[in-house]
C-alpha cells in the first residue's frame, strides 16, 4: 500500500510529469477535483482553482465527464466502472475483464480497481498528454498497451521504487522485473485502502441501532419509500451498477468517438453499441456524497438539492438549468464549444426525450428531509484518510 501511496501522488506516472492520480482525485476535495469537467494534462493547481495552463504547455480540451469519486471501490459488489462502464468483469478477452484495452489489457491483474488505475495513465487528455510531446503520448498513438512498458521502466529505475517492488512482490527479485502489473495491484491496493468509508451515521443505525436524527430518519423513510430514490440507489453502497439516462444538461466537449465526432455524450451506449442504451450513465454511489460535489457524470449540478430535484422533475429542472451551474474554470480558447451542443436542436431533442425515471412529487421539506438523510452516509473519518498525502514521493517531482 505504500508504494501505491507514492505512486496516487507522483507525477512520473503521466506523460508530461505534470500531473498525478491525485491532482484529479484529491482527499480534500472527497476524491474528486470540485469541477463540473475536470482539467487535466496541462493544466496548473488543484480543484477548482485549477487553471488551464499557458502557452504551449496550455490545455486543449477540458476532460468530457466529471471526475469520479473513489469511495470504496475495491467493494466486492462492484463489478462494472467508470461512468460509461466501459470496464467491467469479464472473460470475453480472455483476461478478466472487457475494457478499452481489449485483448491487449496485460495478464495479472486481479481486481477491477487494480485495472481501472490504468487507463487514465493513457488518456490523451488525462495523463497522457498529446502525441509529439512525450514518448507515452507516442505510445499510445500506435496502441493502447503501448505506453504501459515504458511507464513501468520509469518507475522501476528510480532506485527507492525498484527496492520497494522488490520487498513487496514475491514474484519480484529484482527491480527489472517490475511491469504494469506491479504497479496497477500497488495502486489498487492503496485506492482500496484509503478510500474505504463504512461508519457513517447510518452505518451505526444498522449495526448498532443508533438513532439518526429526526429529520436524517424521515429522509431515510422517504428514500426507501415513496421517493422511490433505493429503487436505483440500492445494495451496500447504494448504486445497483446499472446505468439509466436522466436527461441532465448537456455541455462540454463531449466524448467523441472516432467514428462519431459529434461534440455529445451517448453514455453507456458508446461502450454497448446499443441504441437502447442511449444517454445512459452508471447510478453513482452515495456513500460520502456530501464530499463529491459538483454532482451527476458531468457535474451539471453544484448542490445535493439540485440533483435532487432533478431527479424528481427531469424536464422541468433541465429546463430551468442555466449555465453558470456548470462549475467551469475559464478557458477562453475553449469557451465557444463549451456549450455548442446545445445548438444542435436534434441532440438537444433526443437527449430531453430519453429518460428513464418517473417525476415524483415531494415537498419542499421531503427535499430536505432526504439531503439530511444522504448527509448520514458520510464516514465520520471520511475526510480524515488513511495513509494520507506523503511529504515527497521517490520521483522528487512536486506534490499538488
Amino acid at each position: 500500500m505504500k508504494i501505491g501511496q507514492l505512486l496516487f501522488y507522483d507525477k512520473i506516472l503521466s506523460g508530461n510529469r505534470n500531473i498525478s492520480c491525485s491532482t484529479c482525485h484529491h482527499p480534500k476535495h472527497g476524491g474528486g477535483d470540485g469541477l463540473s469537467l475536470g482539467i487535466g494534462e496541462g493544466g496548473v493547481g488543484l480543484g477548482p482553482k485549477r487553471s488551464a495552463g499557458t502557452g504551449g504547455n496550455k490545455i486543449l480540451k477540458r476532460i468530457p465527464r466529471n471526475s469520479s469519486a473513489l469511495w470504496n471501490l475495491g467493494h466486492k459488489s462492484i463489478k462494472v466502472v467508470f461512468h460509461d462502464g466501459r470496464l467491467e468483469i469479464s472473460d470475453i478477452y480472455e483476461n478478466g475483464f472487457n475494457s478499452p484495452a481489449q485483448e491487449w489489457l496485460p495478464k495479472g491483474i486481479n481486481t477491477i480497481i487494480a485495472a481501472q488505475a490504468l487507463f487514465p495513465l493513457v488518456a490523451q487528455f488525462e495523463m497522457a498528454g498529446n502525441p509529439k510531446e512525450n514518448e507515452i503520448a507516442g505510445a499510445v498513438h500506435d496502441r493502447i498497451d503501448a505506453a504501459w512498458p515504458i511507464l513501468a521502466k520509469r518507475v522501476r529505475i528510480i532506485p527507492e521504487y525498484g527496492e520497494m517492488f522488490v520487498k513487496a512482490f514475491s514474484n519480484i527479485d529484482a527491480p527489472e522485473q517490475v511491469t504494469i502489473v506491479e504497479i496497477a495491484k500497488a495502486l489498487g491496493d492503496f485506492i482500496n485502502f484509503e478510500w474505504q468509508s463504512y461508519d457513517s451515521p447510518y452505518d451505526e443505525f444498522l449495526i448498532n441501532e443508533v438513532n439518526l436524527s429526526d429529520g436524517a430518519e424521515r429522509g431515510r423513510r422517504i428514500f426507501f419509500g415513496r421517493g422511490e430514490c433505493s429503487s436505483c440507489h440500492s445494495g451496500p453502497l447504494f448504486s445497483d451498477q446499472n446505468f439509466y439516462a436522466l436527461s441532465l444538461p448537456a455541455f462540454g466537449p463531449g466524448r467523441t468517438r472516432l467514428f462519431d465526432p459529434i461534440v455529445r455524450d451517448t453514455g453507456r451506449m458508446g461502450e454497448s453499441d446499443k441504441l437502447e442504451d442511449a444517454y445512459r450513465f452508471k447510478t453513482p454511489s452515495l456513500r460520502n456524497v456530501t464530499l463529491t460535489a459538483p454532482y451527476g457524470h458531468n457535474g451539471a449540478y453544484p448542490s445535493l438539492e439540485g440533483i435532487v430535484r432533478h431527479h424528481l422533475d427531469p424536464s422541468g429542472m433541465r429546463a430551468e438549468w442555466v449555465h453558470d451551474l456548470a462549475n467551469l474554470p475559464s478557458v477562453p480558447w475553449l469557451e465557444s464549444i463549451d456549450f455548442v451542443v446545445e445548438s444542435d436542436k436534434r441532440e438537444v431533442l433526443r437527449q430531453k426525450q430519453k429518460v428513464d425515471i418517473n417525476n415524483i412529487y415531494l415537498n419542499d421539506d421531503d427535499v430536505l428531509d432526504i439531503i439530511l438523510f444522504l448527509e448520514s452516509l458520510t464516514g465520520k473519518t471520511a475526510e480524515l484518510g488513511r495513509l494520507g498525502i506523503p511529504d515527497n514521493v521517490p520521483s522528487g517531482l512536486a506534490i499538488d
